[in-house]
């Protein structure tokens, strides 16, 4: 890797703190970011030496790995400088950056065009002779469609497209990525990895966490906005997406919007069959009582955002039409639990005295352990001819295996100038478009109400066609 600098902004914040900096630290224990130099921004007016010690402490506290030798050497790619988002004093910044520079908006959302039109003003935006400028930006990308398209045309007045990084950071989980080479790379699936063969998809994100520490944004956002609209759509549209003709980071993307374009529209009068919310109430999770989502701190008196949200989308293409695609995630729920789960249809014709109900499940587990869960029926032992459920269970990752963080994955990406796990806005625009009149719908009404340590409202089973239900997201079973 040439010499090149990542230059982040909120550089004293919680992202920063928790997740870039012990990344960029194991990247360097590695030995694959040798020539990166990292420089701090952010309002605090802190000497290189201050910002030094935040790290250290930072990184003690949540790299894992953490070791003083790695340190000493790490430290001297660090640096530091203080100032406010304007093109003035960002322009501070001129003096230490390479040909190659990566700035990296570690800001809260509603700074974003701020800081990119800061950094155009200082003339940062424009592609040195012999190098590059990026610029990395986290979610939400907006809060609906026309803040999505404002914020655009805020970062588009410097920065081109091509030149804009939208990070998801499920795009680099370990799973989300085999989604793509197992569905890709093993010929037996593509024959049946259609609608005359699969009978529905479920995908699902459970938390048992309620609002915590981010009650400020999270009352104003809400389930829909936090996790379905971006992290769960982008687990859809590579699950439905056609083969790629090339692994071009163009085609992938290209492939993901057209995904994004065929869902069938909901309309005011159908939001009711293709969109459920819920919010958590008091309750328990083992022995540990819970209180209400109403009753956190922070939480606005009588707030009526929601803290589960479950769709059901249907793809109008030859592909998939008539294929259910059912999406939810919610906190509060009986399990930190994850998977993209795909259900084949049942075989035709008696198959004596078989139990096979049920299964013909193929699943991509994301949490709590990364694997892939072929549920099928087998013969059960004995003298009669009858079926019994089996699973046949591939562990992801062996333990000589080097697995990296969807951040570290990304960082490297980003670093190397691959966009294939980054968003174009079209995805962003076309995944808004799907869900405004389900916002809209859900400005009036009130939630439905779940126990905490749950599995949800009762009212998301409404989503489902007849001869579907919601697989359990209980540690102990498989639904």
């Amino acid at each position: 890797m040439t010499a090149t600098t990542l230059v982040i902004l909120g550089a004293s914040g919680d992202l920063t703190q928790r997740l870039l900096m012990p990344a960029l630290y194991r990247l360097h224990t590695l030995g694959l970011t040798p020539d990166l130099r990292i420089v701090g921004y952010a309002k605090e007016q802190w000497s290189r030496e201050y910002f030094e010690r935040h790290i250290h402490k930072a990184l003690q506290a949540f790299a894992p790995d953490f070791k003083p030798a790695h340190w000493n050497r790490f430290r001297r790619q660090l640096d530091y400088v203080g100032g406010e988002l304007q093109a003035d004093q960002v322009a501070a910044l001129k003096s230490k950056l390479s040909p190659a520079t990566m700035f990296y908006l570690a800001l809260p959302p509603p700074l974003f065009g701020v800081a990119a039109n800061a950094l155009g003003e200082a003339g940062f935006s424009k592609n040195p002779r012999g190098g590059w400028r990026r610029l990395v930006v986290e979610k939400p990308f907006g809060t609906d469609l026309a803040s999505a398209m404002a914020l655009r045309e805020q970062m588009h007045t410097y920065w081109e497209e091509e030149q804009i990084l939208r990070i998801d950071h499920f795009l680099g989980k370990e799973t989300t990525q085999n989604l793509m080479v197992f569905r890709f790379a093993n010929r037996f699936l593509e024959p049946i990895w259609n609608a005359q063969h699969v009978s529905q998809v479920q995908i699902t994100y459970a938390e048992t966490l309620g609002v915590e520490q981010r009650a400020a944004y999270y009352d104003k956002a809400g389930a829909l906005r936090d996790m379905l609209q971006n992290h769960l759509m982008q687990l859809f549209s590579l699950a439905a997406m056609e083969p790629p003709s090339s692994w071009d980071a163009e085609v992938l993307r290209d492939h993901k919007v057209e995904v994004l374009r065929s869902v069938v529209p909901i309309t005011a009068k159908t939001v009711d069959q293709h969109a459920v919310r819920g919010q958590y109430r008091a309750g328990k999770l083992g022995r540990k009582k819970l209180i209400g989502y109403r009753s956190e701190p922070g939480v606005k008196r009588g707030s009526d955002t929601e803290t589960f949200a479950a769709l059901r989308l249907e793809v109008d293409n030859w592909r998939w039409r008539g294929v259910p695609f059912y999406l939810r995630s919610g906190k509060r729920l009986a399990s930190n639990y994850s998977e993209i789960a795909v259900q084949f249809r049942e075989v035709p014709g008696p198959i004596p005295h078989a139990v096979h109900a049920g299964n013909n499940w193929m699943i991509f587990r994301i949490r709590p352990v990364e694997q892939m869960d072929l549920l099928v029926t087998a013969k059960q032992p004995g003298v009669k001819l009858a079926g019994r459920p089996v699973t046949l269970t591939a562990a992801y990752a062996t333990p000589d295996d080097r697995e990296f963080s969807a951040y570290e994955q990304l960082l490297m990406d980003a670093l190397g100038g691959d966009r294939s796990n980054f968003l174009r806005f079209d995805e962003v625009e076309w995944a808004w478009k799907v869900l405004t009149p389900v916002l809209k719908a859900w400005e009036k009404g009130t939630p439905d109400f779940y126990p905490s340590g749950s599995e949800g409202p009762e009212t998301q089973a409404r989503l489902l066609d007849p001869e579907h239900h919601w697989r359990s997201i209980a540690l102990d079973g498989d639904g």
